[in-house]
């Protein structure tokens, strides 16, 4: 069951994101060859019009090949030969649309369980959080300015930023408050904690409300992206903190045996935001300035508008492949790292 509901879930992110290059190209009268889910060996396919719709083998990842994308073509509604702004709108179209995805689930999900306010249960004996007079019923309202709408962005701010001292702003009796609070290093955790404990109370809001909750959770899953990136970049991080489609499976069978004696309910809501995890992180993970990325095909852009004119087109399609083979590479050693953390 993990397996089939891991394939639903990557082939819906993955063809929204591909949805986004093919409507604005067509939007952009820009001739599109094939639009396909999977990698590998073509299992079914269709044409309709001039665009070729198939499946393909592995059920990880898909395109949206567009006429002179990666090599010259003198075809009036080639890739190539639209304006700049237009390339560029194509590109950015697919992060873009993991980012409205993300959203569009963000508001289902908060809509239906509502979301968990900021409000404390109390505080640690003995922490900086008790020293500085926080106490139950505070509502946090921000980390050293970064505005907090979840009590989970409280763990995840100071996971992001271990044994920092934050400026912690908080609401008591309808009046703001700061103090500066010290995470401690807690041997059983782990890890250093702020020494707040959260009471986790779940509220249903309005219309209004839900729609700019879900933005909030859009918000929040990219900045967790953001900073995880940050971190494997700066070496916080190694590869082998990633994980990949194996361990993406894992998580959502996992997922799936902790939430299914609570009901289909529950596991629509849990895989819902696993969902909205996944495809923030697609679009954040596609935008970075690396060949064969979306994020590498701006670079281009960008180069292209300082300089004036384009780069010849078989040299840039040449760097995207070398981009492309480093990227399955890196991809075969986070699936390898997965595997051995199966029998661990």
């Amino acid at each position: 069951m993990s397996i089939i509901l891991a394939i639903i879930i990557f082939s819906f992110i993955i063809i929204f994101h591909e949805l986004g290059h093919f409507l604005v190209a067509k939007k952009c009268d820009v001739k599109v060859n094939e639009f396909c889910l999977g990698l590998g060996p073509t299992l079914l396919h269709f044409t309709k019009g001039e665009t070729t719709y198939s499946l393909k083998l592995l059920p990880f990842g898909g395109a949206c090949m567009m006429e002179g994308e990666d090599e010259d073509s003198q075809d009036d509604r080639a890739f190539n030969h639209k304006p700049l702004w237009q390339r560029a709108a194509i590109v950015a179209a697919g992060p873009f649309f993991n980012f409205i995805l993300a959203y569009v689930l963000s508001v289902i999900l908060i809509g239906a369980i509502g979301y968990d306010v900021p409000k404390l249960a109390g505080v640690m004996e003995g922490s900086s959080a008790e020293e500085e007079g926080l106490a139950a019923g505070d509502t946090i309202l921000a980390l050293d300015g970064y505005r907090v709408h979840f009590y989970q962005e409280i763990s995840v701010y100071s996971f992001f930023h271990p044994g920092k001292t934050m400026d912690v702003t908080y609401e008591r009796d309808g009046k703001e408050y700061s103090v500066q609070v010290t995470p401690q290093y807690n041997e059983e955790a782990g890890r250093y904690l702020l020494g707040l404990q959260g009471d986790y109370t779940r509220i249903k809001g309005n219309i209004p409300t839900t729609l700019a909750y879900g933005f909030y959770e859009m918000k929040y899953q990219i900045y967790a992206t953001f900073e995880s990136l940050k971190m494997l970049v700066t070496g916080q991080l190694s590869v082998n903190d990633m994980s990949g489609p194996v361990g993406i499976v894992k998580t959502i069978g996992d997922t799936y045996d902790e939430s299914v004696s609570s009901g289909a309910f529950y596991v629509a809501m849990n895989m819902i935001n696993i969902a909205i995890l996944l495809s923030a992180n697609l679009g954040v993970m596609n935008l970075p300035p690396i060949p064969a990325l979306d994020g590498g095909r701006l670079l281009f852009f960008l180069i292209e508008a300082i300089r004036g004119r384009q780069m010849n087109e078989e040299i840039e399609g040449k760097i995207h492949l070398v981009g492309f083979m480093l990227l399955m590479v890196l991809m075969v050693v986070v699936m390898f790292n997965d595997i051995q953390k199966l029998f661990v």
